[in-house]
C-alpha cells in the first residue's frame, strides 16, 4: 500500500522523483474543510485562490471576513466579486483603531450568525470564513459552536477558514491545514503594504 503521506519519502531537492506519489486507493468526498493558519503571509490569499478554482467550476462563493471593513477595498474583492462571489466585510477593521470593542465583537457574532445559516442553507459550494480564528482565540465566538456547525454544514459546502492561532478543535476537524511560516516580511524592514500586491 502506497505511504499515507505522499511527501513523506520525497527525494532531496536536487534530485528528480523517480516514483510516484500518488496513492491509488483515493475516496471522493462531496466537500473539504480547509484551514490557513500560522503568522506568516498569505493565509487569506491562499483562500481566494481557492475561491477562483471553485468560480472556474461554476460554483456558488461566499466569502466573510469577520475583521476587515466594508470601508477596506481591496483588489481581491473588487475582482472576486465582479466574478459573483457574495461578499461581506463584517467587521470594522484593525481592533486597536477600534474605539468601541463590544461593538467590534458583536459585528463579529452577527458575522457568525449569518456563516453559520450558510453553513446549514446549502446555497453555497464554497464558503471562506476569512480571520474567522479570531474572534474566536478572543472568546468573541464559541469554539465549539463553530466547529459543531462546521463539522454538521450541509455536506456540499466546502469551508476555508484563515487566521493566526487557529484553536485545537478547528484543525481536528480540518482536512487540510496549512501553517505559514514568517519566514521574512516586507513590513519589519520599515516598506510599507503595497496596493496589488497586499491588498
Amino acid at each position: 500500500m502506497p505511504d499515507a503521506d505522499p511527501l513523506s519519502n520525497t527525494p532531496p531537492a536536487d534530485t528528480p522523483p523517480t516514483s510516484s506519489p500518488i496513492q491509488t486507493e483515493l475516496r471522493r468526498v462531496p466537500s473539504l474543510v480547509i484551514v490557513n493558519t500560522g503568522n506568516g503571509k498569505g493565509k487569506s490569499t491562499a483562500a481566494f485562490g481557492i475561491a477562483l478554482r471553485a468560480l472556474g467550476r461554476g460554483w456558488s462563493v461566499r466569502v466573510i471576513q469577520f475583521l476587515k471593513s466594508g470601508e477596506w477595498k481591496t483588489g481581491e474583492e473588487e475582482m472576486l466579486t465582479k466574478l459573483g462571489v457574495e461578499w461581506w466585510s463584517a467587521g470594522d477593521g484593525f481592533t486597536w483603531d477600534s474605539t468601541d470593542m463590544e461593538s467590534s465583537k458583536q459585528l463579529a457574532i452577527a458575522a457568525w450568525q449569518s456563516a453559520a445559516e450558510t453553513l446549514h442553507a446549502g446555497t453555497h459550494q464554497l464558503l471562506i470564513l476569512d480571520e474567522v480564528t479570531y474572534p474566536m482565540t478572543w472568546d468573541w465566538i464559541s469554539t465549539d459552536e463553530v466547529v459543531a456547525a462546521i463539522a454538521n454544514r450541509t455536506s456540499t459546502v466546502n469551508v476555508v477558514a484563515t487566521g493566526r492561532d487557529a484553536p485545537d478543535a478547528l484543525t481536528d476537524i480540518a482536512d487540510t491545514v496549512t501553517t505559514m511560516a514568517d519566514t521574512k516580511h516586507a513590513y519589519r524592514s520599515g516598506i510599507a503594504a503595497k496596493r496589488g500586491i497586499d491588498y
